[in-house]
């Protein structure tokens, strides 16, 4: 017999299930389930309770939703053992048990899922509970939140029915929270609720407790598959097949008044990694008014104040399990009469600042190792270091002009400019489809937001606090928000908010700093800071002790190769020497060298090109002192830099109005000469222009066909590094041949190429450390790798183009076309221009590896295309023993973290 359910003391038989993993108990138990289970066995306070299976979800879902056999017995004989325990029965009004039901999944996805509380209440063990307790406001408060989260949850019924009733009671009683309201207000209220359900359900609030719990475990199962579950498990990378779990557990009671609370809290600050407590709590409430952001809470250093012995007990509590799980810890409790109980734990979301300096104080403080630490943060949280702030000029001039409306509570760094949208679905759409930058603008995020929120740059809203769900979406997927600005008025009907005497109109520009909490009228300017964070420095510094691959970078100039040094870049991995010619004053040279007609004039642009090369890559080289250097000849074909052909050809026709319409002798004369220039370089345009420009006259081909061109380049390169060798720079040129795909072509340009290198070194008199190589990135390149090895000294993958090569289809149109339907349907599981594709770029990749070896043991290989900065090709590329990675400056913190982790992970 299978078995479903399994009580929270039941732990160990969960371990026996899954032979003692606990991973396995995660994925059986879902992560809530298996932490209150490991709760209960160390002795935490947790109310007693039991939980029904992920693969009990699983069938459910597999069986057209029906619970699997023999579940419900089961299910009903831990009810039995919670009455034995707590010495209350499941729907006996004389001494009544009730029973909330909450979603678990193996990994947290907060607020996604569903949940209903005080379950076991109808109107007989409602009277009955007042009769005991005496508090008719407690019982009655607890029974219209049964019956608003049952129609919502369960029976698919809008809030706002239910908030429309509460906010009419508040208006009449000249209050302004629920928990003011009387009891008889709540007896009132419940009846008010019950008709809302018959209304839109077209059904009665169920009176049976029995049926009440199964409805709600069956929306608890189902929610698993809703889209705002489906959505979230799409961008955190979350499995769909896993399930959740049904936590059902006794009911503990923060709203019984001042000696109760409620509240959620983590061990640490979960912004910025500060050793310390944080969180949000309410006295006389229950967990849904902290996290909903309904009530403005308190924070949670204030429970110290109204209840210090819990508060001490609380304390002590978030220690011990920081300690037992080895990590921060995120902890829901209630406070029933002055007696503490924890109703969940979990590893708490956090920002990037927070988990860097959390993973290292934590090594500091002996609790985890070096490799533990690395291992924590995940590259992607290192490239929130670098998220664009406020310059600081643009916003003193914003608060001179009164344009700083208001201040927040800064719950996830990193500044954002957009327009405001105030509502998920056009945020999604606005950034989405028509390409715009957004700040979501709520008064506060529900779970069926959270699609507007991950299209959004930032998030806003007018309520909630460091725990609400605003926060903790936010800290989960990096985006840059403020919640809880008091001073906003949304008004939702006319689409504008007002903040600090000025009204903002749903698509006006507004600017939030994260790190600050500071709301903005108006766009403001943005910077890339440097990293200079300590924690970070050391974290990326016990990760350099790991990795085996290197880090390089793709830099044209030297500002950016002074910017990857500093952020540790062990080389430069591509030089774009085509980038170059693209300056203003080059370009009238570049052109006259493409269509000169005859080679003196060509070479008199080569000439005058020659010294601005040549200064390129002194400045690189000074920059990289003592490092190497690979410069890619050019690769791109020439008619690139010439003007686009249908520009020509409307100037041409516009040119041929004008002259029709010519006033005067100088004009003519002027229309005819610019006529006659533009029909010559269309004519040159027309010569270059080929079909599939992609696999045309390009890279080594080029050299081949202009060889002065390559050559040029090669002789400034030799002339910069002998210059700079005087100087005492020490230089490692490597020259890259791009494009190669048969060997016959590498070794032409290469003799060619390393004679003009040899004179120069002549000339100057001096040695220079020189490599000659090529870019892998065409199929018959990685294939024939044991042929072209003899006449490369290192090979860098081009993975970008040997993409495109292998696949067969064009990067830019596929991205914006069919690629986009291939992963909604599930044909390619990822862009494979985000992240290698192992099965087929990644098999050519390991053939030319290791055939290259063979010929030429000690072979440098490397790659340079995008996917040196994503983890998953990073941990490739150490897989197929590469000797580097190389990205753009920006990602070269993250690459090393990647890298360290790839050798972690495969020791």
């Amino acid at each position: 017999m299978s078995k479903w359910v399994y009580a929270f003391d039941e732990v160990e038989q969960a371990e026996k299930h899954v032979d003692g993993s606990w991973d396995g108990v995660r994925a059986l138990l879902g992560g809530k389930g298996a932490n209150l289970a490991e709760m209960t066995r160390i002795g935490v306070p947790v109310p007693p309770g039991f939980t029904i299976t992920t693969e009990a979800c699983n069938a459910y879902l597999a069986a057209g939703e029906k619970f699997p056999a023999e579940m419900w017995a089961q299910v009903v004989d831990a009810l039995e053992g919670i009455e034995t325990k707590t010495g209350k029965s499941f729907g006996n009004p004389s001494n009544p048990l009730l029973v909330s039901c909450r979603s678990g999944a193996k990994f947290s996805m907060p607020g996604m899922m569903d949940t209903v509380l005080n379950i076991g209440l109808n109107d007989e063990v409602a009277g009955e509970m007042v009769k005991m307790t005496g508090d008719a406001r407690f019982v009655y408060d607890s029974y219209r939140r049964l019956v608003q989260m049952f129609g919502s949850v369960v029976l698919n019924v809008d809030d706002e029915p239910f908030e429309d009733v509460l906010s009419d009671y508040r208006a009449r009683r000249g209050v302004e929270t629920d928990s003011e309201l009387a009891a008889e207000d709540f007896e009132e209220i419940v009846e008010e609720f019950k008709a809302i359900v018959r209304r839109f359900a077209h059904q009665d609030f169920p009176t049976d407790p029995l049926r009440q719990l199964a409805l709600a475990a069956e929306a608890v199962f189902r929610s698993w598959n809703g889209k705002r579950a489906f959505d979230y498990r799409n961008a955190a990378g979350i499995d769909h097949n896993l399930g959740t779990g049904v936590n059902i557990q006794t009911m503990v009671f923060g709203n019984m008044g001042d000696d109760s609370a409620t509240g959620v809290a983590m061990s640490r600050d979960a912004t910025t990694g500060e050793p310390h407590l944080e969180g949000d709590f309410l006295v006389n409430a229950q967990g849904e008014d902290v996290v909903a952001g309904i009530r403005v809470t308190d924070p949670i250093d204030h429970l110290r104040v109204v209840m210090p012995t819990s508060y001490e007990e609380f304390s002590a509590t978030a220690q011990k399990l920081e300690q037992h799980y080895r990590e921060m810890q995120d902890m829901e409790f209630t406070i029933e009469r002055g007696k503490l109980w924890l109703l969940q734990t979990r590893d708490g979301k956090r920002t990037a600042q927070a988990a860097v300096r959390i993973a290292v104080d934590q090594v500091e403080e002996g609790m985890i190792s070096k490799e533990e630490a690395v291992m924590r943060v995940h590259p992607d949280q290192v490239d929130f270091f670098l998220h664009p702030q406020f310059d600081p000029e643009s916003r003193r001039r914003a608060v001179e002009a009164e344009e700083l409306v208001a201040t927040g509570l800064n719950v996830s760094p990193g500044a954002a400019v957009g327009v405001a949208a105030f509502d998920a679905d056009l945020a999604e759409r606005w950034a989405k489809d028509e390409g715009k930058h957004v700040i979501m603008v709520r008064p506060e995020t529900k779970p069926d937001d959270v699609h507007g929120m991950l299209a959004a740059d930032g998030i806003l809203t007018s309520r909630g606090g460091r725990t609400s769900h605003a926060a903790l979406v936010a800290r989960q997927f990096g985006k840059p928000a403020v919640v809880g600005v008091a001073e906003l008025e949304i008004d939702m009907a006319n689409r504008l908010m007002q903040v600090g005497g000025k009204e903002i109109v749903e698509g006006d520009w507004i600017s939030i700093d994260g790190t600050t909490g500071e709301v903005f009228a108006g766009q403001l300017s943005t910077k890339v800071p440097d990293i200079e964070d300590p924690w970070l420095t050391k974290l990326l510094s016990w990760a350099d002790e790991f990795r085996r691959l290197e880090v390089w970078t793709n830099a044209d100039y030297p500002r950016d190769a002074e910017r990857a040094r500093s952020y540790g870049a062990q080389g430069i991995g591509l030089c774009r020497t085509e980038h170059m010619f693209f300056e203003p004053e080059r370009m009238p040279f570049v052109q006259q060298m493409i269509t000169a007609e005859s080679p003196t004039r060509q070479q008199e642009a080569l000439d005058v090109l020659l010294p601005f090369q040549r200064d390129d890559f002194a400045g690189l080289f000074r920059a990289m002192d003592g490092l190497p250097v690979i410069i890619r000849l050019i690769d791109p074909p020439l008619h690139e830099f010439l003007p686009a052909y249908e520009d020509l050809t409307h100037s041409i026709t516009d040119q041929k109005i004008r002259l029709a319409h010519a006033t005067s002798l100088r004009e003519l004369d002027e229309i005819l000469r610019h006529l006659a220039e533009e029909e010559h370089m269309l004519e040159r345009v027309e010569a270059l222009r080929e079909m599939n420009p992609m696999l045309g006259t390009r890279g080594v081909r080029l050299g081949i066909m202009i060889p002065e061109l390559t050559k040029m380049q090669v002789r400034a390169i030799f002339e910069a590094a002998c210059r700079v060798a005087r100087e005492g720079i020490v230089t490692h040129p490597e020259i890259m041949i791009p494009l190669t795909s048969h060997v016959n072509e590498l070794k032409r340009q290469r003799e060619v190429l390393e004679a003009e290198a040899k004179a120069v070194m002549e000339e100057q008199g001096t040695e220079v450390d020189y490599k000659f190589g090529t870019m892998i990135e065409i199929p018959r390149a990685a294939i024939t790798a044991d042929q072209i090895a003899e006449y490369a000294e290192f090979f860098s993958f081009g993975t970008n183009d040997l993409t495109q090569t292998t696949f067969g289809i064009s990067r830019d149109d596929a991205e914006t076309g069919f690629l986009i339907s291939y992963l909604e349907q599930g044909i390619l599981t990822v862009n494979p221009f985000a992240s290698l594709d192992e099965e087929g770029v990644g098999k050519l990749m390991k053939w030319g590896v290791e055939q290259g070896r063979a010929t030429r043991p000690g072979l440098e290989v490397g790659i340079c295309g995008e996917h040196g900065g994503d983890p998953s090709s990073i941990d490739l590329c150490h897989r197929l023993n590469l000797d580097y990675v190389s990205c753009s400056p920006f990602r070269v913190p993250i690459a090393r973290l990647a890298a360290a982790q790839a050798a972690i992970r495969h020791g």
